[in-house]
């Protein structure tokens, strides 16, 4: 029996996920959220895509962490990010068009890394922006040793006195609380979020919306109703396949 879905290695970057064949497939980089690039969960959506024909490439940018341990999201360099989104595009395996797919702090990745692209008018930007529960504004750094569980004392998921992120080798400009300037990119952009979100703020989606509107971008967005950060299985298929749909239009359709 042959593999429908095969692992292919970026040499010093990572293994991606992809159709069987040569390809050239259409490529999705995914980013994993505070649970780390050990967790398994960006692996397993990266697999999804793959079986509906992308090449989909987890990319672990989390610092430290094991099999137990989730690691760090701070002072994580978003230069290095844009080295691997790179190296994702002349891989050989990759077709002419790819993609950013992010939940929760890998949302914020996603469209943090797009808006800064944009800001310096870099070439190569993705081709369309994918982001499911993401913040707003720029988050401080997160460490899974830290973390404690909602309702227990001194709670909060992520420390707004350390910074999470940096660029050009610098967080001076990436300091908590500062807007995401995605309104930046004039790409596609799928926004969705749960309405009972109690991590990230369902307003959060609405004010990127908002933000996006008013400089004529035209955000596609799912509000899915009742749902919380993790959806339940019915509300993630309905997700998935607004995500597919999404993806088809802008990276398969010629």
């Amino acid at each position: 029996m042959s593999l429908k879905i095969v692992r292919r290695l970026i040499p010093e970057w990572g293994t991606t996920y992809g159709p069987a064949g040569e390809g050239p497939f259409p490529a999705v980089m995914v980013f994993h959220g505070s649970e780390g690039a050990w967790s398994g969960w960006s692996h397993r959506n990266a697999v999804l895509l793959a079986a509906h024909g992308y090449l989909a490439f987890p990319f672990g940018y989390s610092k430290g962490g094991n099999a137990w341990n989730a690691g760090s999201i701070e002072n994580v360099s978003l230069d290095r990010s844009l080295e691997a989104f790179r190296a994702l595009r002349a891989f050989e395996a990759v077709g002419e068009k790819a993609a950013f797919y992010g939940v929760s702090r890998g949302a914020e990745h996603a469209l943090l890394l797009t808006a800064l692209m944009a800001e310096e008018g870099l070439d190569g930007p993705p081709d369309a922006v994918a982001v499911h529960s993401p913040p707003d504004v720029v988050c401080g750094a997160f460490d899974s040793k830290a973390h404690r569980d909602a309702g227990d004392p001194g709670w909060q998921p992520w420390d707004p006195g350390e910074r999470a992120w940096s660029w050009r080798g610098s967080s001076e400009n990436l300091l908590p609380t500062k807007q995401i300037e995605i309104e930046r990119y004039d790409g596609p952009i799928f926004l969705s979020h749960g309405s009972a979100d109690r991590v990230w703020s369902v307003d959060m989606t609405k004010r990127l919306e908002g933000r996006l509107l008013a400089h004529g971008r035209k955000p596609e967005v799912h509000i899915y109703d009742g749902q919380d950060h993790i959806p339940t299985s019915a509300a993630e298929n309905l997700h998935h396949e607004n995500l597919l749909t999404f993806l088809e239009r802008n990276l398969l359709a010629s």
